[in-house]
């Protein structure tokens, strides 16, 4: 078995290790599957323990010059690293090389959002036909509950509680949080179930289902909000994280509580949830412009 076979052999352990052990999701196991991968394919004819770190930071210049940010670069590292520390644990590796080894940075962009207008004039359509009816629904609780893409595929109907107005969802590495709805998304969704039993089996599970009444894809979605902005005469990029970034915006700008905005989101690391902050001063910056006398430019 040559080198290259046994680091494919090596990289379907950890990857089974992730599943089994670490209970990560099919798409997370398969990024880290990905970026392993990038790895071997460095390595050609390399030995996996004879890596060094100079030889490390070689190929993330090599994958820099290829076009991968500073972002794409630090997931790649963090993908390797956990994959010596299997290789660590189970084959007896002595050194991870990985360790110690930085990312370029990246320049730092904010998220996009939708302002609170703008959000609302997304929503601000009544629905003509069943299809109309399940696109308002799944857009008020995409906006209402911040949820991510894969989340929003994922939720079955007993998922969600409308008496209660909250839904449960199942989010990165496999943790669960509840999240709540607000009334507008409650009312659309109760009008997209007594509709839904047209398309759907008595089987499905699936919230949102299409016309053949299987469980609705990302790609859909990610088409069915493009087309329902432009319908709605809103020119920036609208795209389903649109929808969760606006969320985490206009609660943070309403309430402060970053605390409370991380927690539904979801997100392990309160750092993550920090960017809607700058986002926040965004917003009181141009309000500043906008009223304080001794920001206005004078001729």
């Amino acid at each position: 078995m040559d080198e290259h076979a046994t680091g494919e052999a090596r990289l379907a352990g950890f990857v089974a290790y992730l599943a089994a052990e670490r209970r990560l999701s099919a798409l997370t196991c398969q990024a880290y599957a990905r970026d392993v991968r990038m790895l071997l394919d460095l390595l050609g004819d390399l030995d996996l323990k004879a890596l060094t770190p100079q030889q490390v930071r070689r190929f993330v210049a090599t994958l820099h010059a290829r076009g991968l940010g500073g972002r794409s670069l630090a997931r790649v590292l963090s993908a390797w690293r956990g994959f010596y520390r299997y290789l660590g644990r189970d084959h007896r590796f002595e050194v991870n090389p990985c360790v110690g080894v930085r990312a370029p940075k990246s320049p730092t962009t904010l998220p996009e959002t939708l302002s609170p207008d703008e959000a609302a004039r997304l929503l601000a359509f009544a629905p003509d036909t069943a299809l109309q009816t399940r696109d308002r629904a799944m857009f008020e609780l995409f906006y209402s509950s911040g949820l991510r893409l894969s989340e929003l595929v994922g939720l079955d109907c007993e998922g969600i509680d409308l008496r209660e107005g909250v839904v449960r969802v199942l989010g990165k590495g496999n943790k669960a949080r509840v999240v709540p709805v607000g009334s507008f998304a409650v009312a659309a969704v109760a009008t997209w179930l007594d509709l839904r039993a047209h398309w759907a089996p008595p089987e499905e599970r699936a919230l949102f289902v299409t016309q053949r009444g299987r469980r609705l894809r990302a790609r859909a979605i990610q088409y069915r909000i493009k087309a329902l902005a432009l319908a709605q005469g809103i020119s920036a990029n609208t795209h389903p994280h649109v929808l969760r970034h606006s969320f985490a915006s206009h609660v943070l700008q309403s309430s402060g509580d970053l605390r409370a905005v991380q927690e539904m989101l979801g997100h392990a690391s309160l750092s993550t949830t920090q960017v809607y902050t700058h986002l926040d001063f965004q917003h009181l910056a141009k309000v500043y412009d906008a009223a304080h006398p001794r920001a206005k430019k004078r001729s």
